[in-house]
């Protein structure tokens, strides 16, 4: 198993020429030395690409960094400061990255949406959500009714983080739709099909608003917490199928 066998297991699934209009720069962002003969034994999961996490992950001793937020987000940008340290911290160990944005939100079973839907015992799921053309979201039917806080409890045990209710709408939900990260501003596509709850990650200021005149619910789970699942689902198939060593790489940032 090379770096691009690895790659290529990935986009077995993950399909990212289905995703063009995705600004990250999906796949191997960074390869290793010998990216058609080294062997991965070992392979890391994290959910950003930071200094942090390719030290950790070489540290444990492993090949390779998988992530859900690359170094590369397809425009030019210069290796000083931060950005220097980071891919140094990956060539200086010879840990290839690689990272999948878009087409690990809106994998089915395996992504950062349909996982959260899963683990929620949504049913009648359907795909929902478009960004820059592209659909990414889910939404279904809860297996019973409940409360937006009530709601907010649940998305936080799934998580392991710190969620945020916002019971702006019906008492009883029933419908949810979910985005994870940082999409907030898509609760208008929630409001437009009349469901009873938006969960997304990240939930702005400028949104508060909208959704309260809208009269909908909306879970905010962190732009962390809600995109952990991915990543692990991702992790849980490589030991599966691959029978590799993994590692998973922790580093919450709390938002």
């Amino acid at each position: 198993m090379t770096i691009k066998d690895l790659h290529d297991f990935f986009n077995s699934f993950l399909k990212i020429e289905d995703f063009p209009a995705d600004p990250s720069m999906n796949g191997i962002q960074i390869q290793n030395s010998a990216p058609d003969t080294k062997p991965i034994e070992k392979v890391a999961f994290a959910v950003d690409a930071c200094e942090q996490t390719a030290l950790l992950a070489a540290e444990s001793g492993a090949s390779a960094l998988v992530v859900h937020h690359g170094l590369f987000w397809g425009h030019c940008q210069t290796l000083t400061g931060s950005h220097f340290r980071r891919v140094s911290a990956f060539l200086k160990n010879d840990l290839a990255l690689l990272a999948y944005h878009i087409p690990l939100d809106a994998n089915n079973p395996c992504g950062n949406n349909f996982s959260l839907a899963a683990k929620l015992g949504l049913s009648d799921t359907e795909r929902f959500g478009t960004w820059h053309g592209m659909t990414i979201g889910v939404k279904g039917v809860l297996p019973s009714l409940l409360s937006a806080d009530e709601l907010k409890d649940r998305v936080a045990e799934i998580t392991k983080a710190d969620c945020r209710a916002f019971c702006f709408g019906r008492e009883k939900i029933r419908t949810v739709g979910i985005i994870s990260g940082g999409a907030g501003e898509d609760v208008n596509q929630a409001v437009e099909q009349n469901l009873d709850a938006y969960i997304t990650g990240e939930f702005a200021h400028e949104q508060y608003h909208f959704a309260r005149e809208s009269e909908i619910n909306v879970i905010a789970g962190g732009h962390y917490g809600t995109e952990i699942l991915g990543v692990m689902q991702l992790k849980e198939k490589v030991e599966r199928e691959l029978g590799l060593q993994t590692i998973f790489i922790d580093v919450p940032t709390n938002l």
